[in-house]
């Protein structure tokens, strides 16, 4: 964990309130974690930026406890995943913002650089597909098999009783077997995780952005999504769910665009390679041509 000073505060999201741990004053960047973690997967990232003189906003997504857990399925849609980014950003008091994301939070924030361009400032992709690529790669590939697990959770219930079995015994092996440098999480950061899915209604909502977002148009947000900003996709090459070919073609909805393999690293990369994402993070991050000043 960092040695940074983190208050916690609650942020007025799309209908919903928002626990986002704040750490270090100066531009915001915005770090979206993944499925199945919450913020604190973020760890080896917050200190560095902070010391690099960002202020770093991580917040548990909503449907991760302590932020609201919406029971409607519906309340998990893009659009209202995207406006929780956006009242973030403002709630920052700066004009627009980095946004870090991985995973899911990916996926969120490639939709938010197209959904809110006047918001952001430079985005930072880890492992999370641009869903336009996906959609045109999901049955012409590996992916198909890959992406399994999606189709499973489509299931009413049966994905939540088998996750939430012994304890979350799949998901404690995810994080322990998953990561191809390993260990990339201890037991405690991983009972950390389990901690928060464990929560009413917890689980259902993490496997709910996957159920309503399936659905025809749902995803029509994210495969259009299309930014001038500045963007770094950092891409752990080993990663068994996600195949690195959904890095082609990204230039046609980035034209700014900068990608970076990480060749002994999967689907953590931030996790499993930090000292590589942090160097690639900050140098990125050093190379804005100037800094916003608070609104």
């Amino acid at each position: 964990m960092t040695t940074v000073s983190t208050r916690h505060e609650r942020i007025q999201g799309d209908g919903v309130f928002l626990h986002v741990e704040i750490s270090g004053e100066g531009p915001p960047v915005i770090l979206l974690h993944g499925f199945p973690e919450n913020c604190h997967v973020w760890r080896f990232q917050i200190e560095p930026l902070v010391a690099a003189g960002f202020s770093v906003w991580a917040p548990n997504l909503r449907g991760y406890p302590p932020s609201d857990v919406p029971s409607r399925r519906e309340d998990y849609h893009l659009r209202h995943l995207v406006k929780d980014v956006a009242l973030i950003v403002k709630a920052t008091g700066y004009p627009r913002a980095v946004v870090a994301g991985h995973d899911w939070g990916g996926v969120i924030a490639w939709t938010f650089a197209g959904a809110y361009p006047e918001l952001l400032d430079r985005l930072i992709i880890l492992n999370a597909p641009h869903m336009q690529v996906y959609a045109e790669k999901a049955l012409r590939t590996s992916q198909a098999v890959r992406s399994l697990y999606a189709a499973f959770f489509q299931l009413p219930l049966l994905p939540e009783r088998l996750l939430a079995a012994r304890r979350f015994l799949v998901v404690r092996q995810m994080f322990k077997t998953m990561p191809y440098r390993k260990p990339a999480f201890d037991d405690e950061e991983i009972d950390d995780f389990v901690h928060t899915l464990s929560q009413p209604g917890a689980l259902k909502a993490a496997l709910d952005y996957y159920r309503i977002n399936a659905r025809p148009g749902a995803m029509a947000l994210a495969r259009h999504a299309k930014t001038d900003a500045p963007v770094l996709v950092i891409w752990g090459e080993k990663d068994p769910s996600l195949g690195s070919f959904l890095l082609e073609g990204l230039q046609r909805f980035a034209p700014r665009i900068r990608i970076q393999l990480l060749r002994d690293a999967g689907h953590w990369a931030p996790n499993e390679a930090p000292a590589e994402v942090n160097r690639l993070l900050l140098k990125f991050l050093s190379e804005a041509r100037r800094r916003s000043a608070p609104a």
